[in-house]
């Protein structure tokens, strides 16, 4: 709580704050033509992904394969459960 500054460090705790707060201003849109913001946002997307943390080729397989057998694994068993309870309703209204 001490890093949220809701304590301080002998363990007292901070009076709380009575003036009003400021509401935050909207910031005003720039004017540009199209091509122009189009590019801005292109340099924006190209800034992000080079800050982005891509996964090793051998995460990539990793991953892969533990996604498909949990796959497999979830296709048996509701395959298996749908032909166990299918005979079973079949069994109890067989006249």
């Amino acid at each position: 709580m001490q890093r949220q500054g809701q304590m301080e460090a002998d363990g007292s705790t901070t009076p709380r704050r009575t003036a009003p707060t400021q509401r935050a201003r909207a910031v005003p849109q720039r004017e540009g033509s199209i091509p122009a913001r189009a590019a801005e946002f292109a340099r924006e997307v190209r800034s992000e992904l080079r800050q982005v943390a891509w996964p090793t080729r051998g995460e990539v397989v990793n991953s892969s394969t533990v996604v498909m057998i949990t796959l497999v694994l979830l296709v048996g068993l509701i395959f298996l459960l749908n032909y166990v309870f299918s005979r079973g309703v079949i069994f109890l209204f067989k006249t």
